[in-house]
């Protein structure tokens, strides 16, 4: 019984020692990967002038640039080559500053105009765009900087709100009649649109997270008592079978309401 526990204990101990080996293995691998280098986008007969030639012009934009999230990628380097900056998302601007700034449109990538260039590093949220039920990005009637700021601090507009309003307030600008004042809040609004709703696609009508009744009931807990399914003290295993909680007919107010603190019409 003695050497068949020490056996076991070897066993054990090469299996722990093998797999400790392949995870440190793992970790010398991934720390040796050459990074992924994204091509900047193309400006027929231009070449790259560097960060300085653009702050010369938009010192609005390049001020707060350096604090900004795309600002923390940037490497310096050689333009083009291994520096990440302006040019990486606008193109080579020898032509558009030889303009004067004029040729906006012809000589330099306006990502505004056109999103693939985020596409090109946003690889998520390009296939997000592509999902049934989705803001209108890729068909051209909006455009990433609707709702963000490339250049600033935050990836929101900061021009709209503050703290974790923004998203709200973003959203807002095209959803009024959800995000107007009601007597009766929607308490999931508080913690943004966005605990309900996709903000770039998603399988499900309205770009719901989840479908159904499922959605309200990561927020509000049921508990199963004998026959009955609570949920606030009140039994909801019969309405739960007409569908979602707003579908079936009761709480159809999901953002506010002004006349019933249950969100019900």
């Amino acid at each position: 019984m003695r050497v068949d526990w020490q056996k076991r204990h070897v066993r054990v101990a090469s299996a722990f020692a093998f797999s400790l080996g392949l995870v440190m293995l793992a970790l010398v691998s991934c720390s040796t990967v050459t990074p992924v280098s994204i091509n900047p986008p193309k400006v027929a007969d231009a070449h790259f002038v560097g960060n300085a030639a653009c702050a010369d012009c938009h010192s609005d934009y390049t001020r707060l640039f350096a604090a900004s999230p795309h600002g923390l990628f940037h490497k310096p380097g050689k333009a083009g080559l291994g520096e990440t900056g302006c040019e990486s998302c606008h193109g080579p601007g020898s032509r558009h500053v030889a303009s004067g700034g004029q040729g906006t449109d012809k000589f330099i990538v306006n990502p505004r105009k056109k999103p693939d260039t985020c596409f090109n590093c946003h690889l998520q949220t390009h296939a997000e765009f592509r999902l049934p039920n989705h803001h209108f990005v890729i068909e051209g009637k909006l455009n990433c900087v609707d709702c963000h700021d490339p250049h600033g601090r935050d990836a929101f507009n900061p021009k709209r709100a503050l703290a974790h309003r923004r998203i709200n307030e973003s959203c807002a600008e095209c959803h009024r009649d959800q995000a107007r004042r009601f007597v009766f809040e929607h308490e999931a609004l508080r913690e943004g649109c966005t605990s309900c709703h996709e903000p770039h696609g998603s399988m499900n009508r309205k770009l719901l997270a989840t479908r159904d009744a499922n959605l309200c009931l990561k927020c509000h807990a049921q508990v199963q008592t004998g026959t009955a399914l609570l949920i606030g003290n009140i039994d909801h295993s019969s309405r739960l079978a007409l569908g979602g909680c707003w579908t079936g007919g009761c709480h159809a107010a999901v953002h506010g309401s002004n006349v019933d603190h249950r969100l019900r019409y």
